[in-house]
């Protein structure tokens, strides 16, 4: 596929990706990459065979989602999701995409994200938001925090008190914090019903490689 050599991944729009991957700026981060992306890319199409929505926008958004890299270190990382949506405007209109699908397709991308706090209000950006929220829970979801962990230069776990019994967590000093502090919360918030099923066999696993890694400490 003409257009950049992994858009066959992206079935059944590889000329979507074709068209939109040469526009990313993924950097250096494993936990956003083209394999994060071909995981998001395969949660939404699970999840728009099961709850619906317009498959052309919602593989736009997952394919833009993270065009613009921020570390998960940096101050504007609250920011990411509306730089990317931004960005990903810039993208569409210069391939010819009529306003109201660049800006459907805008929302999904801004809504997305946990930090933003923005209210997904299609069908479109609840999927996308389901898609990605996927990739952080489950064994996916630990190999990415410890990964995260690693680059910020945290801790495993607070030595004294590594389940954080009587102190503040911490997910920016210590790896296992992050469990807590998010990981733990993010099922509850699923948006739609396939996305809500997959998400309570992934916290399932989260769960039972919590219990294990403690029993170990």
């Amino acid at each position: 596929m003409s257009g950049h050599p992994c858009a066959g991944w992206f079935e059944p729009r590889p000329g979507l990706a074709a068209s939109l991957l040469p526009q990313l700026d993924t950097g250096d981060d494993g936990a956003h990459d083209l394999a994060h992306l071909r995981r998001v890319w395969h949660n939404a199409l699970a999840i728009q065979a099961g709850d619906g929505g317009d498959a052309e926008l919602i593989g736009a958004a997952v394919l833009l989602h993270d065009c613009v890299a921020v570390e998960k270190s940096s101050p504007l990382r609250a920011q990411a999701s509306r730089l990317a949506a931004a960005r990903a405007s810039e993208v569409l209109a210069g391939l010819g995409w009529p306003a109201p699908r660049i800006a459907a397709v805008a929302h999904a991308i801004e809504a997305h994200s946990f930090s933003a706090g923005i209210e997904p209000l299609t069908l479109e950006a609840r999927v996308l938001q389901d898609a990605d929220r996927l990739d952080a829970i489950g064994l996916v979801g630990v190999a990415r925090c410890f990964y995260t962990a690693g680059r910020m230069g945290s801790a495993l776990y607070h030595v004294a008190d590594p389940l954080a019994t009587a102190r503040t967590l911490d997910d920016r000093a210590y790896a296992l914090d992050h469990f807590g502090a998010k990981l733990l919360g993010l099922a509850d918030g699923f948006r739609t019903l396939t996305g809500s099923r997959l998400a309570a066999e992934r916290h399932a696993r989260l769960e039972r490689f919590l219990a294990e890694f403690q029993a170990e400490l």
